[in-house]
């Protein structure tokens, strides 16, 4: 398997956004596992006590921000909205609106407690899925925003099924399944998957 196949389930890279790859590496296993070392460092500065309270995860600068520190010793153009057409997001033309309206959303839902805390994540989570920003990494960063929302509101992080999502399975294929049936406005099988 080479390190850019499209078979898992991810939106394949340009050429270009292959070749802002930062570390020289051979194989998608190498390329997992130095994403998910760079990802950890991420997450422990998204969540520790320090900086936790400090920022509000609601704005442009600190959602691309966020996508910066997960990938930043990976891709070049980590934390940047992607500019190419993917097999699955909206136009990247209509990213950066998309967002605004998103964080506007959220920030009401939060406001008037429209929903549960987890539904608040979860939404969340699903429409940032759908706009797909990145390049790559959407998913991941995506979770990681949602855990960030759910401790705002005094919730644990989610368990996303406890294990690791990226990799083909059957707990990739309910992850999806879960996405397809909040497309169709049905977000009780996302909320499960998140605390399963």
């Amino acid at each position: 398997m080479t390190i850019f196949s499209t078979g898992d389930g991810n939106p394949p890279l340009s050429p270009d956004e292959q070749a802002d790859l930062i570390p020289n590496l051979a194989t998608r296993e190498e390329l997992n596992e130095f994403e998910r070392a760079n990802i950890l460092v991420a997450y422990d500065w998204a969540l520790s006590p320090r900086n936790f309270r400090r920022q509000d995860p609601l704005t442009e600068p600190y959602l691309r921000g966020l996508h910066r520190r997960m990938f930043d010793q990976t891709w070049k153009w980590a934390g940047l909205y992607r500019t190419t057409e993917k097999n699955i997001g909206i136009p990247h033309l209509q990213i950066r609106e998309s967002l605004g309206a998103l964080l506007g959303d959220a920030r009401y839902w939060l406001e008037h407690q429209t929903f549960s805390a987890d539904e608040i994540a979860v939404r969340f989570h699903h429409r940032l899925v759908s706009i797909h920003p990145f390049a790559n990494g959407n998913g991941r960063h995506a979770r990681l925003m949602a855990d960030v929302l759910a401790r705002r509101q005094d919730r644990p992080v989610f368990t996303w099924g406890r294990a690791d999502i990226g990799s083909q399975g059957d707990l990739r294929r309910r992850y999806v399944e879960a996405l397809q049936a909040a497309d169709k406005n049905d977000i009780e099988p996302l909320l499960a998957f998140a605390r399963s």
